[in-house]
C-alpha cells in the first residue's frame, strides 16, 4: 500500500523533530539537573552503563548459582554464603540504577549505580570479605550457624524490597543526592511504604547491609557496619529533615511526628 502524501509529511515531521531534539535521545543518561551530572572516574555514557550491568550481571549469576548448589567443595572458599552475599551485592548496585531508569529518568546517571560513592564504603566491603575468608580458614566452625545466616538472608532481601519499593514509590521525589532546593516535581510523599517508613530508602539499606554480615557471620564486621551505618543515617536524617521541614512546613513536622525511622535509636 502506497503512503499518502499526509503519512509522508508526518513521518517526516516526526524524523526532523528527532533529529533536532539532540537532548532527548533514548539512550542519553544525563540528568536535567547540572548539580546531578556525575564527576566520577567512570565516563556517563551508555557503552559504560551496559557493561557496568553486564558485569555486575555476571557476578550475580556466579554468586546466585554457588549459593542455589550450596558451594563448591573443590574450593574451600565457595560457599553458599559466600555466594549470596556477591549476589546481593552485585542486585543491589544493578538495581539502584535499573529503579532510577525506569522511574526516576531525569536523575539517572552512571552514578546511580553507586559504584562510586566513596573509599570507605568499598573499604568495608572489602574488610567484611577479608573478615569472612580468614575465619573460614582458620577457625570454620564459627561459620557454621545456618539459623543465623537464614535470618541474614530475609533481612537482606527485606530491606533490598523495602529500599526499592521506596525508590518506585517516591519516584521523582527521590534522589540519590540530597536535594538542597525544591522544584516542581518535588512533593511529599506519605503514602505507600511511607506510611509506615519515614526514610524506607535509608531503613532498608540499613537492614540490607546488617543482612549481609549475618549471612557471613561476621560478628567485627557486622558491629562496624552497625555502628557507622547508625551514625551516618542519624546525620544524614537530621540534615536532610531541616531542608523537607523548609520545602513542606507544618505538613512534613505532622508527618514526622506519625511515622518514624523504624532505625533503632532514630526516631
Amino acid at each position: 500500500m502506497t503512503p499518502t502524501q499526509g503519512e509522508r509529511d508526518g513521518f517526516e515531521e516526526r524524523l526532523r523533530q528527532r533529529t533536532d531534539d539532540k537532548s532527548s535521545h533514548p539512550l542519553d543518561t544525563v540528568p536535567t539537573d547540572p548539580g546531578l551530572r556525575p564527576r566520577g572516574k567512570i565516563p556517563n555514557t551508555p557503552l559504560a552503563a551496559s557493561t557496568l550491568s553486564f558485569l555486575l550481571g555476571i557476578v550475580f549469576a556466579l554468586g546466585f548459582g554457588t549459593f542455589i548448589l550450596g558451594g563448591f567443595d573443590r574450593f574451600w572458599w565457595t560457599t553458599h554464603q559466600l555466594g549470596f552475599y556477591l549476589a546481593a551485592w552485585a542486585a543491589f548496585h544493578w538495581g539502584e540504577f535499573a529503579v532510577t531508569a525506569g522511574w526516576n529518568r531525569d536523575k539517572c546517571s552512571i552514578n546511580s549505580f553507586l559504584l562510586e560513592n566513596g573509599a570507605q564504603y568499598h573499604i568495608a566491603h572489602s574488610v567484611a570479605i577479608a573478615e569472612y575468608l580468614l575465619t573460614l580458614y582458620f577457625k570454620p566452625s564459627i561459620k557454621c550457624h545456618p539459623y543465623v545466616s537464614q535470618v541474614g538472608i530475609a533481612l537482606t532481601v527485606v530491606g533490598q524490597v523495602l529500599r526499592s519499593s521506596a525508590m518506585v514509590h517516591a519516584a521523582q521525589s527521590f534522589s540519590h543526592v540530597i536535594a538542597m532546593r525544591k522544584v516542581d516535581t518535588h512533593i511529599l510523599v506519605t503514602d505507600g511504604i511511607y506510611r509506615w517508613f519515614r526514610h524506607p530508602s535509608y531503613a532498608g539499606f540499613f537492614y540490607w547491609a546488617l543482612g549481609t554480615q549475618l549471612v557471613l557471620q561476621n560478628p567485627i564486621s557486622f558491629l562496624g557496619f552497625l555502628i557507622v551505618l547508625w551514625r551516618f543515617f542519624a546525620q544524614r536524617i537530621r540534615g536532610e529533615e531541616g531542608y523537607l521541614i523548609r520545602f513542606f512546613g507544618n505538613d512534613y513536622i505532622q508527618y514526622r511526628k506519625r511515622v518514624g525511622t523504624r532505625i533503632p535509636f532514630i526516631p
